[in-house]
């Protein structure tokens, strides 16, 4: 190949043309490093007739700088980076950049010196190198780890080298990560959970795809099933990726699956220091790394030899990406795995209505685990009804509740407190003007967090202390704050039972896969009594002595126009009562409301989780929503509020009059103002037939705006802010 087409890690320009150098090969798929002016960028070799660029004769072209001694984007990969920019209405290039994460990976090897004995005695043989030569033994590292080993200082090992009883050893920071291995321990399964194993097994063992749901009750053992499908894929030395929806189940996920496979797998999230993220990428890319697991990111890197996906807790929204490149982690994983010709398992205790409308046409297999696993029983689930039960004034946890904790703390066992709230109190007024603390940079309430004192704004990172006078009135001791958080429920919980042991788990306090091992060891070993949480607390989480589950305000999620808002409060509701009464003990669940009639609760109290989704598909059915409908949300943006007008205006007036396709708006974003910039929000509504993609990108690519202004489009939204 003379002449190659080059897709640019630079979002503002096209694919370009460069010149082969002689003696340089490179191919489809191949990282390059390329001239652009006076720079070089990194880039990817492309075939010529699937990305258009500028025609340029071949004496204008430039050369390549290098190709980098790296395998190839594998051609799947590559349409899988085609297919998401198309759909997704995003730059190629930005979707790959998430296949090349890791820019000191496309360097070649690097090597650390290490030390080690060579056996050899000096003939001065002090009793502190007596002492550093018996500790050390077998042992290598670095100078200073050794001289800590051995408990000696950095200049008795420097005086062991010069004498030639330890010597320099160069080792490469890329050492290979260990091997699961298939058969360290394997499960006894139920029958019921053999079988559906042995389903996923006989997939991974034909090479095509094949997309199912596992759909099994909290407790039912879904992971210890999918492992099996893990260790077929390991058996045959291919790759297996997990994604899961939060960094902070990855450390609770690494302990289980090391228990079962002897080494944990490879972990890829945004909490890795950049050493590990280059080891992962370079042992991903090579075939080295068998099974990782990462959020969703990890689905673009550089499989060699992908065999199997799995994404648990499927239904989850945290899997859609809100910013940058607005993909949804679970669709994209079902597309790779078609594109790989592999299988893929969804695996959720509650499906999204798109996954069982899959399901349901046959496009999708399900996989259902209908009962826990063992002894473990499903919890009894109760409402309490907030208007015939209120709780004392100024508090927030009703009678019956504080009384099923007291006795659940009686009998050592542990309480869960569930509110979607983070902070202390959602809203801080003064009682005397009335004034309310907004955010500066966006059109949020200021989230009081007493832990730390301070005001907070849970959209844009603004913080601010509390003040100590109405800023509006100068009146002191005036701030008062409305509505609860998960600080101030902890804090009746406190005043309630002030002996036990209480933890508040929110992304504020488990920020890190530390953290989260650090919460689980002190509740497995009985050194928490009772948590309070947020949704962090919902799902992946198996502790067997927590039996009861508060959930305190059943209606938070039901308000607002969000078409998924009864959907996701029953998965949410359902996730934390699944934490109750996992092991032999029975579970109990209360779930405080002011609505007991809703049909939300009903289904939840009934059980009847069938009912409840025929209906809210029947509705979506009816409306034309998705899955029977599609929808795309334009957003305009601008730190001037008159350009965000008129450039939203703009594209209003100009919407294509295509049928079976609406357009609504526009109108000020329920976030009118985020992060200092104004909002503005159109939303077109189309049926699922029509190629919406190519509509918008027709009808906005005619139009132009200032520079100031941001208009980007988040195709299926799942955030309606």
């Amino acid at each position: 190949m003379s002449r190659v087409r080059v897709l640019l890690l630079n979002q503002a320009l096209g694919p370009l043309d460069y010149r082969v150098p002689y003696g340089m090969e490179v191919e489809p798929g191949s990282i390059v490093l390329a001239p652009l002016g006076p720079r070089q960028l990194t880039g990817v070799v492309w075939e010529a007739d699937r990305l258009a660029a500028e025609s340029v004769g071949d004496n204008r072209l430039r050369p390549l700088v290098q190709a980098y001694d790296l395998p190839p984007l594998a051609a799947p990969l590559r349409r899988l980076i085609e297919w998401t920019a198309d759909y997704y209405l995003a730059p190629t290039a930005a979707v790959l950049r998430m296949a090349l994460a890791s820019a000191s990976a496309l360097e070649g090897g690097r090597t650390v010196t290490e030390y080690r004995a060579t056996g050899l005695v000096p003939e001065r043989l002090t009793p502190q190198r007596e002492q550093a030569l018996e500790r050390i033994g077998e042992r290598q590292g670095l100078c200073r780890e050794l001289a800590m080993a051995a408990d000696v200082s950095d200049a008795v090992i420097r005086g062991l080298i010069k004498t030639g009883a330890i010597e320099a050893v160069e080792v490469s920071v890329d050492d290979p990560f260990p091997t699961p291995d298939p058969d360290h321990a394997p499960p006894a399964l139920e029958a019921v959970q053999r079988e559906a194993a042995d389903i996923f097994v006989e997939a991974v063992r034909t090479p095509d795809f094949a997309p199912f749901v596992l759909h099994g009750v909290t407790g039912s053992g879904k992971t210890e099933v999918y492992f099996e499908a893990i260790a077929e894929a390991l058996r045959r030395g291919r790759q297996t990726l997990v994604l899961l929806p939060e960094i902070a189940l990855t450390e609770p996920f690494l302990k289980r699956f090391a228990a079962r496979f002897g080494h944990e797998p490879v972990a890829w999230h945004s909490g890795l220091r950049q050493s590990q993220r280059r080891r992962a990428w370079r042992a991903i890319s090579t075939g080295d790394a068998k099974v990782v697991v990462g959020a969703r990111s990890s689905l673009f890197l550089p499989y060699r030899d992908l065999g199997l996906i799995v994404v648990d807790e499927a239904h989850e929204t945290s899997f859609k990406q809100e910013d940058g490149v607005q993909y949804h982690a679970r669709d994209v994983a079902v597309m790779r795995a078609k594109l790989e010709r592999i299988p893929v398992v969804l695996a959720s205790a509650t499906p999204a209505i798109e996954t069982r409308q899959m399901a349901e046409i046959g496009v999708y297999k399900e996989v259902r685990l209908p009962g826990r696993y063992g002894a473990a029983e499903l919890p009894d689930i109760e409402a309490i009804d907030l208007i015939a039960e209120p709780p004392p004034r100024g508090r927030w946890i009703a009678p019956r509740l504080v009384t099923e904790i007291k006795e659940t703390l009686e009998r050592g066992e542990q309480a869960l407190l569930f509110l979607n709230r983070r902070g202390y109190a959602p809203l801080t007024l003064c009682r005397h003007c009335g004034h309310r603390f907004q955010c500066p940079n966006c059109t949020a309430w200021m989230v009081e967090h007493r832990l730390v004192s301070r005001l907070a704004c849970h959209h844009c990172g603004h913080v601010m202390p509390p003040p100590e006078f109405c800023p509006e009135c100068k009146e002191p001791d005036s701030l008062v704050p409305v509505g609860p958080g998960v600080e101030r429920i902890a804090d009746e919980v406190k005043a309630l039972f002030p002996e036990a042991r209480t933890a508040i788990v929110t992304s504020d306090t488990i920020w890190s896969p530390a953290k989260a091992a650090e919460f689980v060891a002190r509740m497995e070993a009985g050194a928490i009594d009772i948590v309070v949480g947020t949704q962090l607390v919902t799902k992946g989480y198996h502790f067997p002595n927590l039996t009861l589950v508060g959930v305190i305000d059943a209606d938070l999620g039901l308000s607002g126009g969000d078409l998924r808002a009864a959907e996701r409060s029953f998965q949410q509701i359902a996730q934390v009562a699944g934490r109750a009464g996992r092991g032999e003990k029975p579970g109990r669940v209360l779930v405080q409301t002011h609505e007991p009639g809703a049909p939300v609760i009903s289904a939840l109290v009934s059980g009847d989780e069938e009912s409840f989704y025929a209906a809210e598909t029947e509705a979506r059915r009816e409306a034309a929503m998705p899955p029977f409908g599609r929808l795309a949300g334009i957003i305009v943006s601008s730190e001037d509020l008159a350009e965000a007008t008129e450039t939203a205006r703009l594209i209003g007036r100009t919407a294509p009059n295509v049928e079976n396709m609406a357009v609504f708006g526009p109108a000020p974003a329920p976030l009118a103002m985020l992060r200092g910039r104004h909002r503005q929000r159109l939303l077109v509504h189309a049926a699922r037939s029509l190629d919406v993609q190519d509509v918008i990108r027709d009808w906005l690519g005619k139009l132009e705006w200032p520079r100031g202004v941001r208009v980007a489009v988040d195709v299926d939204p799942y955030s309606f802010l």
